[in-house]
């Protein structure tokens, strides 16, 4: 194939391969430069979308709902807040506490934002155009999206434990109890999709979703796993919110309570980590939920338009979990670990269990 325009690259191939072919690169290194290449790209997706949500979108959502006027007066629409933001955190004065354990303290605000960019590495994102945008298709790649995820409760306990502070070591020990309480129900409740597809390989669990489940007056509809099993749908919103800490779980933080929890003690360049890595965990926590029950990036139109329905749908998550925030009330640290322990858990084995002989007696 000859070097030049990415245009002339077959879609079938991941996005790494993709770069490599269009640039021409020969051998190993060519394969690592061109892997470089696309992760930096699709690295600097997610966080142009965490860009807008953060200091432009939240606000405006949140106003919405409550009847307030946002930002709306720096630049057109108030988009020139994001780099006025920015600009102001950036320029505070970075304070270490006294007391506080380096180098834990100094990493803690880098493993939270680099877990959920490693969770994106696996996500198929779909086609924008001939690009394929999904750096990696391991067989386990459904299971290392959780794992990735997972190494975010490592950062807040971390935070909480090395500010020596009292306030955050209590935000870092109810990120762990949190964990505990939902990331067992979650996982289950993802088993459900593997049973039906068979497979942990993320590709071919979104192309489980593109057959028809039925026709309706001319209209199709397809097989999402959010139709096929709405039950494990709803499961599955509920763990991911408690997941990604948002109301009415967002007892990590709790300002009400602890202040700021385990990020009390970060400011400057650390804090905007932090709130840069609470922000791609929410989007990392729709691209899951797009993947394993909202047919990926499928939708109407052409497959090369894929993409357009991948923000779609994470756009419409991040949405949601904005709703979460202005209209649901905090519930209490002992009411979350009842309601993961008691509830979630006890429903996500149910589901597990009806969809293994669902898919038993469908096979026979």
């Amino acid at each position: 194939m000859a070097a030049g325009s990415l245009l002339d690259v077959a879609p079938a191939q991941l996005f790494p391969e993709q770069v490599t072919n269009a640039l021409g690169l020969p051998g190993v290194i060519g394969e690592a430069v061109g892997a470089l290449i696309a992760a930096f790209l699709v690295g600097n997706i997610m966080l142009a979308f965490t860009g807008v949500a953060g200091p432009w979108a939240k606000r405006k959502i949140t106003a919405a709902f409550t009847d307030r006027i946002a930002v709306d007066r720096i630049g057109p629409f108030g988009l020139l807040i994001i780099p006025a933001a920015a600009v102001q955190l950036l320029a505070k004065e970075l304070i270490i506490p006294e007391g506080a354990d380096r180098p834990s303290y100094d990493l803690a605000p880098l493993v939270l934002p680099a877990s959920a960019m490693l969770g994106f590495s696996v996500i198929p994102m779909g086609q924008l155009g001939p690009l394929n945008l999904q750096l990696a298709d391991p067989e386990v790649g459904f299971a290392l999206t959780f794992a990735f995820a997972s190494i975010a409760s490592i950062s807040l306990v971390m935070a909480g434990y090395a500010s020596n502070n009292k306030y955050s070591l209590l935000g870092g020990l109810r990120a762990v109890a949190q964990n505990l309480a939902y990331e067992i129900p979650l996982i289950v409740t993802a088993m459900s999709v593997v049973i039906f597809t068979g497979s942990l390989r993320t590709s071919e669990i979104v192309a489980a979703q593109q057959q028809a489940l039925f026709t309706v007056a001319g209209v199709t509809v397809p097989s999402w796993f959010a139709i096929v099993n709405p039950f494990a749908f709803g499961l599955f919103v509920v763990a991911n919110l408690a997941e990604i800490g948002r109301n009415p779980f967002d007892i990590p933080e709790a300002p009400t309570e602890i202040v700021a929890g385990y990020q009390t003690e970060y400011s400057s360049s650390y804090f905007v980590l932090f709130y840069l890595g609470e922000f791609l965990h929410i989007f990392l926590g729709g691209a899951i939920l797009t993947l394993a029950f909202l047919g990926g990036a499928s939708g109407p139109g052409p497959a090369s338009i894929g993409f357009v329905w991948f923000v779609v749908k994470v756009w419409a998550f991040f949405l949601f979990t904005q709703w979460c925030r202005s209209a649901l009330p905090r519930v209490r640290i002992d009411q979350l670990i009842e309601i993961g322990w008691k509830g979630m858990l006890v429903l996500s084995f149910a589901n597990l269990i009806l969809t293994a002989v669902l898919v038993g007696v469908i096979a026979s």
